[in-house]
């Protein structure tokens, strides 16, 4: 049941791409209508010059998932020069085609005020189509190059597939896969804010699960997004990457509370009641009990005397606890744990009750919820409580 949850998951982070995709192909059909009745100015431009091209005609598409909305066109002109101008809402992700064939194309991001350059031969347009004039257009230059690389090794592969074992395919396959997924990762660490990360970031989604996908690619996901957040603020792009990105998070959790001692857990560091920042990864060297609670939550109170029990059983041979609320009230917040004689040093909130990042940082929907780490900060177990957290302590703390 828990692989079945973690690929469903999975395919809900593919989804949010594709939340995108509509939501700027719905607003783009209405665009095109504007444009081509004079509703609307042209807010961006696309030229340049492509040699050995001339008559054929260039098309800026958006994608979505029953083909592609039309976005703007325009032909090539006898010395290869073209121009094409058209109006999108915000930033999102689009597709530069040559004429109707559908290995010709580039995917590109365009944002109001972009005025981006070609300059390529005929022959070269996918693979190094020179372009300027971008914040983002030396990055795609740069990540067409090495797709390049990764399209000529696959191609080998495919050529050489009967005298290798499924094996061997498979390992070259995901040494060229990774040689992408490490120049994406790099980039959008480097740049988060760069318009183009938007296409970067498909290389670091997951495919089916997360057994050899790398955890630092969340590292590069989340700096995105808070970038995104920040630049491009209501716009679907930085709504589509908050979502993304906690949809990722969610799983890869999921999958990290099946595999245990392999995953550490995400980083908490928010203010205890006395407004310090407190760390979860500083508990390292010590058996950590991470529980969410909330002052209002009446079962978490009922189990209290029993956290509380286990704390005072267990803390010579080093476990803690690191609770966090989920209150929204730090009155009551602070009450709960002067009352509940909450005597452990761990106590942090972000006052936001379920609007709290951690809720699907850590996949949970109920509190209260529990997450037992190693003394390396690693997940080895979830949801213990009771008599069931009292077996595993002693086990681990004889």
């Amino acid at each position: 049941m828990k692989d079945w949850m973690i690929k469903h998951k999975t395919g809900l982070i593919v989804g949010a791409f594709i939340v995108l995709i509509i939501g700027v192909v719905l607003y783009n059909k209405r665009q095109q209508s504007l444009l081509e009745t004079g509703g609307l100015e042209a807010n961006f431009e696309v030229s340049g010059k492509i040699a050995d091209a001339a008559g054929l005609m260039l098309f800026i598409e958006a994608p979505s998932d029953k083909g592609t909305i039309p976005v703007a066109e325009g032909q090539i002109n006898d010395d290869g020069t073209f121009e094409i101008k058209g109006n999108v809402p915000g930033l999102g992700y689009y597709f530069l085609r040559l004429n109707d064939e559908q290995n010709s194309l580039i995917p590109i991001t365009l944002k109001p005020e972009d005025r981006l350059k070609i300059n390529t031969r005929l022959m070269d347009f996918v693979s190094k189509p020179n372009a300027s004039g971008t914040s983002w257009s030396k990055t795609m230059n740069r990540y067409l190059n090495v797709f390049q690389r990764f399209q000529e090794k696959q191609q080998a592969l495919q050529l050489n597939e009967q005298s290798l074992s499924k094996e061997d395919v498979a390992k070259g396959f995901s040494a060229a896969k990774r040689e992408m997924e490490e120049f994406s990762r790099a980039q959008m660490l480097k740049d988060p804010s760069n318009p183009y990360n938007i296409i970067l970031s498909m290389d670091l989604v997951p495919s089916m699960s997360f057994s050899d996908w790398d955890p630092s690619n969340l590292e590069a996901l989340k700096k995105v997004t808070e970038a995104f957040e920040e630049k491009y603020a209501g716009q679907p792009a930085a709504e589509t990457f908050r979502n993304q990105y906690a949809q990722i998070e969610s799983a890869y959790f999921e999958y990290a509370s099946s595999v245990n001692g392999t995953v550490s857990a995400p980083e908490i560091a928010l203010p205890n009641p006395d407004g310090k920042t407190m760390k979860l990864s500083d508990l390292k060297g010590k058996i950590v009990l991470v529980d969410f609670w909330a002052s209002w939550c009446g079962p978490c109170r009922q189990e209290s005397p029993n956290v509380l029990k286990m704390y005072r059983k267990f803390k010579s041979k080093g476990f803690t606890v690191f609770s966090v609320s989920l209150d929204d009230d730090a009155n009551k917040w602070k009450e709960a744990i002067q009352k509940d004689h909450l005597e452990w040093p761990n106590h942090v909130s972000d006052l936001k009750g379920w609007k709290s990042p951690l809720v699907g940082r850590y996949g949970f929907d109920g509190i209260p919820f529990t997450v037992l780490l190693n003394r390396d900060g690693k997940i080895i177990g979830k949801d213990l409580r009771g008599e069931k957290l009292e077996e595993k302590l002693s086990e681990l703390l004889p």
